[in-house]
């Protein structure tokens, strides 16, 4: 009956642009702000939810977008019902402090529980009670929720939202598209917590082979595997064309799913007048059921979200729970490995293999790739485990040297490459055979910069160098030795800061090298990670500084210990004696010998100098010479036994006198 009641309201909406019905999973609710809607009238017959708490996220008792009257404080929901209200608004209006009152104010205004509907009587639900405990529940358990939509409807913005961290690219395009990669997060609404995929928008209209052709095929990828959807659509700009044919698209993909349909963008139609409630009806052409108004960027209408997902999730949870037979509150049991799991950057200019080489270390498509140049934006964080060890990659849009006449996505893509890079613990920088054997250089401007930055941060680095592939054959095979002789030499001119940098040679398109890739990243980590002890050090100091040629014997540094204070880079102290200094050429010196002493090429390694004062000898000889002074006066007390002896005689020759 509420549905037909519901519908019927929502055409009349649509034809004369006025009503406030409420077109949610739950009928409108009571107000109770006092102003400046306290002469609103509430007539027999209008739809209630009865009573609810505020829930997580909401925001304090405010107008409602459907025009009626908001939240009454009480700690219980009572199912919905026809309301018997014949008097004001004003007369049953309760402040924050009343909610005791809130039966005897509905019983003085004729609202009796029998005359609530459905007819099987009263149903009062604990809304404080949770069924699941998220926030103890395994990650990998978690259920699956979908963004979907056409382009420019603010999926990005509602993942940064959901996820509570700026990851996803947001940039208002409405002629282009800004995500083409699918992005994973772990989503904190509330005391729930799933995980949330962001989408490329869909374009039925695309022509076959397209870039957006290829991202749809990727999204119908990823919501096969998903439990839930959420259908977002653009309230500003109403219920466009493609809106309707992106809802054929996901009855026709997931006929399992059904879509929560989420009303983007609502924040500046939220005034009363209406223009949110003729939306909402528009929306129902789409046929998925009640739609929930929310503002990704203003956080606007969480609180609805919340109610409408909280359900679904904790039955979709229970179930698997159930399947698993893994009990809520269990926790599972980690390794010290991975809780500090791998942090691997893939970087280098636009299209040298970065996307392919992804895909071809998980052995999957997780992200789009094709001939075209700069088709990564995003930068594209994937977990996968490899010899029993966590690590994340993260894809990285092509490296271009930001401008300032560019402006739109592709310069937000170089800042999250930089953060990316500032986060990673080993970076693995691609370059292209093919055009290291046409221009006979191995690394440009741009690589070069990036190489450097690695080793100003701190970060272990890898050279691979990829499409070896196209060198392959007999014309080519003279250059294919070349190519391999001369990348290392060149890399080690170019960033002399780091000797013994691993170069690797593969061919993503092909699958070869992937073992080898990771062996070396992994090795590369171990050293970026590498603890030495403080004697074995001292013990190899004492070797090294005996070889070292010293121009002047006398002014040699003299270095009292050394040791290591930290790793992840290894960063070593050497305590100087005096006010002497290592010089440039001594640290250089130490740096080599530590490098190939100990192998730890390929990562930065950083030596501090501290100088140890020399103790002042004054102070001891004073404390000597006065303690020397003391014993003397102890020793001489001997003269009173001559003084004594020196008296009695005197005494002895005056009784002779």
């Amino acid at each position: 009956m509420y549905r037909s009641w519901a519908r019927a309201i929502s055409a009349l909406v649509r034809r004369c642009m006025c009503g406030a019905a409420h077109l949610s999973n739950l009928p409108p609710k009571f107000y109770t702000r006092r102003l400046p809607f306290a002469d609103a009238k509430v007539s027999f017959g209008s739809l209630f939810d009865g009573l609810g708490i505020n829930g997580i996220g909401r925001s304090p008792l405010r107008l409602s977008k459907y025009g009626l009257v908001t939240i009454l404080n009480f700690p219980y929901a009572v199912n919905y019902g026809f309301c018997t209200l014949s008097r004001s608004a004003d007369e049953i209006l309760l402040s924050s402090t009343q909610s005791n009152d809130v039966i005897n104010n509905l019983e003085d205004s004729n609202v009796g529980f029998d005359d609530v509907a459905p007819t099987d009587g009263l149903q009062i639900k604990d809304r404080n009670k949770n069924l699941v405990e998220f926030t103890k529940v395994d990650v990998n358990l978690l259920p699956t929720v979908i963004l979907v939509g056409r382009p420019n409807v603010g999926k990005s913005a509602l993942f940064n939202r959901l996820i509570r961290r700026r990851e996803a690219l947001v940039y208002n395009t409405p002629d282009d598209h800004v995500t083409r990669d699918f992005r994973e997060g772990i989503a904190k609404l509330g005391d729930l917590r799933f995980r949330v995929l962001d989408s490329a928008g869909l374009e039925m209209a695309a022509t076959s082979g397209s870039i957006l052709d290829r991202t749809a095929d990727m999204t119908a990828n990823v919501l096969a595997r998903s439990q839930f959807a959420i259908f977002l659509i653009d309230v500003r700009a109403g219920l466009h064309p493609m809106d309707l044919e992106v809802g054929k698209w996901l009855r026709r993909h997931a006929p399992g799913i059904t879509p929560i349909l989420v009303m983007n963008k609502s924040e500046s139609l939220d005034d009363g007048a209406g223009l949110l409630a003729a939306a909402a009806g528009e929306a129902y052409e789409l046929g998925f059921g009640d739609p929930i108004a929310i503002s990704a960027e203003t956080g606007f209408g969480m609180a609805e979200l919340y109610e409408a997902l909280k359900p679904l999730l904790e039955d979709q949870m229970l179930q698997i729970l159930a399947d698993k037979g893994i009990q809520e509150n269990s926790t599972c049991d980690v390794d010290e490995e991975s809780k500090l799991p791998l942090q691997l950057a893939i970087v280098g200019r636009p299209n040298v293999g970065k996307s392919t080489l992804l895909n071809t270390l998980l052995q999957e498509n997780r992200v789009l790739v094709g001939p075209e140049a700069g088709l990564t934006r995003d930068s594209v964080r994937a977990q996968f485990q490899f010899q029993g060890r966590t690590i994340y990659l993260i894809d990285t849009a092509g490296w271009l040297q930001r401008t300032k006449q560019e402006k739109g996505p592709a310069s937000l893509s170089v800042m999250q490459s930089r953060k990316s890079i500032m986060r990673a613990h080993v970076i693995a920088l691609v370059l292209d055979a093919e055009e290291i054997a046409k221009t006979r250089s191995s690394m440009k401007h741009a690589e070069v910069v990036i190489a450097r930055r690695a080793v100003e941060e701190g970060r272990g680095l890898v050279v691979i160098v990829n499409k070896m592939d196209l060198l392959r054959g007999r014309k080519n095979s003279d250059l294919y030795k070349k190519v391999m002789e001369a990348v290392p030499e060149e890399i080690q001119t170019v960033i002399p800061q780091i000797t013994g940098i691993p170069v690797v040679f593969i061919s993503a398109l092909e699958g070869r090298g992937r073992t080898s890739v990771m062996h070396q990243v992994i090795d590369t980590y171990e050293k970026w990670c590498s603890r030495l002890s403080t004697a074995r050090l001292n013990r190899w100091l004492c070797k090294v500084m005996s070889r070292h040629s010293w121009k002047d014997q006398a002014a040699q540094p003299k270095i009292k210990y050394f040791t290591q204070v930290k790793a992840r880079p290894p960063t070593f102290v050497a305590f100087m004696g005096g006010k002497t200094k290592l010089s440039n050429t001594d640290l250089r010196f130490l740096t080599r010998s530590l490098k190939e002493d100990f192998d730890l090429g390929g990562i930065p390694i950083r030596i501090m100098q501290r100088s140890v004062p020399k103790k002042k000898g004054g102070t001891g000889n004073m404390k000597s010479s006065s303690s020397s002074g003391r014993t003397v006066e102890r020793i001489s007390s001997d003269k009173r036994s001559v003084v004594a002896s020196e008296n009695a005689s005197e005494n002895a020759d005056l009784i002779t006198t």
